[in-house]
């Protein structure tokens, strides 16, 4: 069995990538990957490596949920939209979660494995469900 364990930031946000457009099964089949910087370099407070954006039934303009982050050793999604619910999701999936205190309020979970971008991915599911009901 393989021990090693995936901590390089730009590795794991291209895991993230891969498990939130490569399941069209369930509540990601709105989300996509967009505005991705191919060339993101990690850096000490995290550059942009992409966008999620959720499909919006009420315009043709994809909305974005959340931005990708990555540091040299985690990636972060920087929620933008359904704050509390991400929050509480990350706190259940035993993920690092903080609030960002900016106008308007942001929420930051942190994917510091690539064994924890499962976990990530269903916070988004979280998020997505929630603004379905709302």
């Amino acid at each position: 069995m393989v021990e090693e364990r995936i901590t390089d930031g730009r590795r794991i946000a291209e895991l993230l990538a891969s498990e939130l457009e490569g399941r069209e099964d369930d509540e990601l089949a709105s989300i996509a990957v967009a505005n991705a910087d191919r060339d993101v370099e990690p850096t000490t407070d995290g550059a942009r490596a992409y966008d999620v954006a959720r499909a919006s039934p009420r315009s043709a303009d994809d909305e974005r949920i959340a931005r990708v982050f990555v540091h040299e050793d985690r990636a972060r999604l920087e929620f933008e939209t359904g704050q509390d619910v991400a929050a509480e999701a990350a706190e259940d999936l035993e993920l690092r979660v903080r609030p960002k205190a900016t106008q308007p309020p942001r929420t930051l979970v942190f994917v510091e494995s690539g064994a924890a971008v499962k976990r990530a991915t269903n916070v988004v599911k979280a998020v997505v469900r929630s603004e379905k009901t709302e």
